[in-house]
């Protein structure tokens, strides 16, 4: 499925490297994602969800002049306008800071949160990010190893140290759906 079709079932992808946008400011593609107008204060509360200080971002173009952790962290606030009913992070912590991390967690969770009826898949090499799951999908070798709740899975985790591991963390919703 392209990219359009996937938007229209309410499908939003944060990817590992966020896409550049040239031309557009940070405020339009809040906008976008939003799918409609939204108010100042809204596109500001988004942003500073993130770490970012709005009156610095709201006009600045998508371009190289922005680092990969403010690409990755307006990526974050155009999927939490988005409020998609399935939402998948890809390493959603990469080239974001230790500090910028711990917040976003608080963002996913206030996704987590606000949206009914909606799932937030989070693919991670980061054993922080477990703490917020509902359900681990441990994959290795691009195979499933393991599907369950935290207290089965992180003990598979910490013993088998011999391969590496993506971590799918699930919040809310039904992975059925």
């Amino acid at each position: 499925m392209g990219i359009t079709e996937r938007a229209k079932l309410g499908i939003g992808f944060a990817f590992q490297q966020p896409v550049k946008f040239k031309g557009l400011t940070v405020k339009d593609l809040i906008e976008l994602s939003a799918g409609n107008q939204i108010k100042l204060y809204e596109a500001c509360n988004y942003l500073s969800d993130v770490g970012l200080c709005a009156k610095d971002y709201l006009n600045r173009e998508i371009s190289s002049s922005l680092s990969g952790g403010e690409l990755k962290r307006i990526e974050i606030a155009m999927l939490a306008a988005k409020k998609s009913k399935l939402t998948v992070f890809d390493e959603p912590e990469a080239g974001i800071d230790l500090w910028s991390f711990n917040n976003l967690i608080s963002v996913f969770e206030k996704m987590h949160n606000e949206i009914q009826n909606a799932s937030i898949v989070i693919i991670s090499h980061q054993e922080r990010i477990l703490n917020i799951a509902d359900e681990i999908v441990l994959l290795t070798d691009g195979k499933v190893q393991a599907v369950g709740q935290k207290k089965d899975i992180l003990p598979l985790l910490l013993n088998d140290t011999t391969k590496p591991c993506k971590v799918m963390v699930e919040k809310g919703g039904n992975a059925n759906e």
